[in-house]
């Protein structure tokens, strides 16, 4: 598997079309002008790929003569994920609102990257959090910029006001999906719309023929014992009829890990496809793409195990708790799953879903839809363009 500092680089090299002297350009100014920092904030270090693969497209795109100063949890991670790279690139601690205010002072542009950091399906005092870094960094006179962002949900009028004042503030906006940018205009805000910006990372050649059957699942509330029941069940009868191993990939380190063996627990896996199951751990977006590569078969609940599943050219199928799966997984034209219409009978429903997944066996998406989603994240990578 590629080492972490090796993928970054990559990455970077590729998308900025110089890979050679990617570590010098990460540092370089232009003649003449001071270096100036700006402050990446989003859900970075928490031990979640999807958002580590934000952070590393973000990185790739901007602009040179610029520091970057990252929100993150697990500091240590980030900085030693992307050192070799961006070897000015310090962090704060995400946690802290006392600490990441603090930052600002040193900084000449706000960056909210990635995601959906305008919602309050968390929690409204998560909302409260951006709005106090937005409305500090236009108290400061930095520029404030909302890249590659989703809108919402939204779910209490009060949300909805303070998410449309702190548009407002915003300098440039990009939005990563249509229905953000809806209902922004709603608002009357036009912005650039793209794709997810992850799909900016360099595809792989799949390599999966007769590969194992690989699982980018998550802990889901809507699904009780009698869903979980039905979807293990037909993932049972889907590895004993192709004859293939399953993996098991937590795609989120501190949510998904457990996930097997509390299945295993709950009496809820089956002696098959405990016998055919493995755990795999992967590090980085670049290692969940090496093993998604090599599968016949990938179904992801998780946005970005999916736009990952499809950059690395495997067939692949969508399990959506969450109206952004669905959205994403009808913009790659992929088969999708609606968990909060999944109802269990006793009628060989689990057999008519194994039916379909094996239908997908060894078939891959045509590349004309992937193609489209990454091009279509140049207008982020434009956006970083409007910094100071």
């Amino acid at each position: 598997m590629a080492s972490e500092a090796a993928g970054a680089t990559a990455a970077r090299g590729s998308q900025r079309g110089h890979a050679a002297d990617a570590d010098a350009g990460a540092a370089s100014q232009p003649p003449g002008r001071p270096a100036a920092r700006v402050l990446l904030c989003g859900y970075y270090g928490e031990h979640n790929l999807g958002d580590d693969a934000l952070l590393q497209v973000l990185l790739s795109q901007l602009p040179q003569g610029w520091i970057p100063l990252v929100t993150a949890h697990d500091q240590q991670q980030v900085r030693s994920r992307f050192e070799a790279v961006w070897p000015d690139l310090q962090t704060v601690d995400r946690r802290s609102l006392k600490a990441v205010l603090a930052a600002l002072s040193g900084c000449r542009a706000l960056v909210l990257g990635g995601g959906s950091l305008l919602q309050d399906s968390t929690s409204f005092r998560s909302l409260l959090y951006y709005a106090a870094l937005i409305l500090a960094a236009r108290a400061r006179g930095l520029t404030v910029l909302l890249w590659g962002q989703g809108l919402g949900p939204l779910r209490r009028r009060r949300s909805r006001l303070l998410a449309r004042l702190l548009l407002a503030q915003a300098d440039g906006i990009s939005w990563r999906d249509a229905a953000s940018a809806r209902l922004a205009a709603s608002w009357g805000m036009d912005a650039a719309q793209g794709s997810d910006p992850v799909w900016a990372l360099p595809p792989l050649h799949w390599q999966g023929q007769g590969g194992p059957i690989v699982l980018c699942w998550r802990p889901v509330a809507m699904l009780g014992d009698e869903g979980w029941r039905l979807l293990l069940q037909a993932l049972e009868g889907l590895a004993e009829r192709s004859g293939r191993p399953v993996q098991w990939l937590p795609f989120h380190q501190d949510q998904d890990t457990d996930l097997l063996a509390d299945l295993d627990r709950r009496g809820l896996l089956g002696e098959q496809l405990r016998r055919r199951s493995v755990q795999v751990q992967v590090e980085t977006p670049e290692q969940a793409m090496q093993c998604f590569q090599g599968a016949s078969l990938v179904l992801a609940m998780r946005l970005h195990g999916l736009i990952l599943a499809a950059l690395a050219g495997s067939p692949c199928a969508a399990l959506s708790y969450d109206p952004k799966v669905a959205a994403a997984a009808e913009a790659l034209g992929c088969p999708w799953l609606d968990l909060a219409r999944l109802q269990p009978e006793p009628s060989g429903e689990a057999d008519d879903l194994a039916t379909s997944w094996e239908a997908l066996l060894d078939r891959p998406l045509a590349p004309l839809r992937r193609q489209q989603l990454s091009a279509d994240t140049r207008v982020h990578a434009a956006l970083l363009q409007r910094l100071p």
